[in-house]
């Protein structure tokens, strides 16, 4: 499974192909059905809690957190805004790549020494922070690299700490996983989504919702005709700087935000 693809003969040859083979099964149903038959089978069994990353638990299937590696590497974003942490998984899981990306970028102009002065951050939101949770980002190697905001993510105080700790750097990106409401998603929208630097991604997680038997979410206010997709839908609608990225959807097949990957585009 490791080894080369027959006939590719470069890295920028298989870019190229991969684009076609997820073009190719863009259209394929079986597999469409496939795919989404074991999304409805995982989500009741919990599947994205079984993962950590560097000791946190990241609440996120792999094919999400591999398309976010690929987007902060292709952003390079010098602030990322991340509403729902949860147990800080995602929040360590951006916060190691803004570093790494760092030091790739310190190394190739020579100034190593100086890593501790780069300026990219991530701004995580949650309308609770466990103490739990907190004292293990306190004490983990990249707190320096994330700063912690308390409260409803749609409060107007809440909305302006955030937008301080973002003022001045650029390009950003933002991340939406808290309520999964169309009405607090479509607040989070109207909030943030405008941070959002051109050529950046607005990631809705959660869309799958709209996909998904109701009865799976009985114990929660969000389902069908209620979800991340319902506000994104709305979104899209009526903002033209933004458009859904399909490809990120087609080469995934596995995720848990089809249709919530909102690239910026003007």
């Amino acid at each position: 499974m490791g080894s080369q693809v027959s006939g590719v003969n470069s890295a920028d040859h298989l870019r190229r192909l991969r684009v076609e083979m997820a073009d190719a099964h863009a259209g394929d149903a079986e597999f469409r059905q496939l795919t989404s038959e074991w999304m409805a089978a995982s989500c009741p069994r919990q599947y994205s809690y079984r993962f950590d990353w560097l000791g946190r638990p990241v609440i996120q299937y792999p094919q999400d957190v591999v398309a976010l590696q690929e987007i902060l590497w292709e952003v390079r974003p010098e602030a990322v805004v991340e509403c729902g942490i949860a147990y800080g998984g995602s929040l360590v899981l951006t916060a190691s790549i803004l570093a790494l990306i760092d030091y790739c970028d310190a190394a190739e102009s020579g100034d190593l020494g100086r890593l501790a002065d780069r300026p990219s951050r991530v701004v995580g939101v949650d309308i609770d922070i466990r103490d739990h949770n907190r004292v293990a980002l306190d004490n983990h190697p990249l707190r320096h690299k994330i700063r912690l905001v308390e409260g409803s993510s749609t409060e107007p105080d809440v909305v302006a700490q955030v937008h301080a700790e973002v003022d001045g750097r650029s390009p950003v990106l933002v991340l939406l996983d808290s309520d999964h409401t169309a009405t607090h998603v479509r607040g989070e929208l109207a909030a943030y989504a405008h941070l959002t630097t051109v050529g950046s991604y607005c990631v809705v997680y959660d869309t799958v919702i709209e996909h998904l038997p109701a009865d799976l979410h009985d114990d929660r206010p969000w389902g069908p005709g209620n979800s991340p997709a319902t506000a994104v839908a709305e979104f899209v609608e009526e903002n033209p700087h933004f458009e859904v990225d399909r490809r990120m959807d087609e080469k995934l097949a596995i995720t848990v935000a089809p249709g919530g990957y909102l690239r910026r585009v003007s």
